[in-house]
């Protein structure tokens, strides 16, 4: 018993000393479970970005992406879960100013049953009004994307910087 008392407190002390590492690894040998849904998100990821990026149309169709019950959950501006304020916040905050870069061979796509996919992966934002190449670090992120008739759309968003 006394083992196992001074094992537990060596281990509950080794958490308490464990620091935050922000610099994300990409998951190694990672390989989709369904190879064509993982083909699918990371082209709906690349239009729904390319439509962030560039603001195109006062963003009617980025805004098409997200299901009315939408819940953006961000470890800086918390929850939101108003479609029309996250779409109006992008249209203040975003156009013109930041863009949305998906690190390369970071993406990783898993089916939910009956449901539709979650997507994890790592991306940066670069402030557009900071000079070229200025260093962005990595964030992960997780879209929950629900297929509704064949449409996907974004139901859920975690995003951490």
């Amino acid at each position: 018993m006394k083992k196992l008392t001074i094992l537990m407190f060596i281990l509950y002390l080794y958490g308490c000393s464990s620091q935050k590492n922000y610099d994300y690894a990409i998951t190694k040998n990672y390989k989709p479970d369904d190879p064509e849904l993982y083909k699918k998100i990371i082209i709906m990821d690349s239009i729904f970005f390319g439509l962030y990026n560039s603001c195109d149309k006062n963003l009617e169709k980025y805004g098409d992406f997200y299901l009315e019950d939408i819940e953006f959950y961000h470890d800086k501006g918390g929850l939101m879960t108003s479609k029309k304020d996250i779409i109006e916040g992008t249209q203040k905050n975003v156009c013109g100013k930041v863009t949305r870069e998906l690190v390369k061979g970071s993406v990783e796509v898993y089916p939910i049953k009956d449901y539709g996919a979650l997507e994890i992966g790592l991306h940066k934002f670069h402030n557009n009004t900071e000079p070229p190449n200025t260093e962005s670090k990595a964030g992960r992120f997780m879209i929950f994307w629900k297929n509704v008739n064949n449409d996907w759309k974004i139901a859920r968003v975690v995003s951490l910087h």
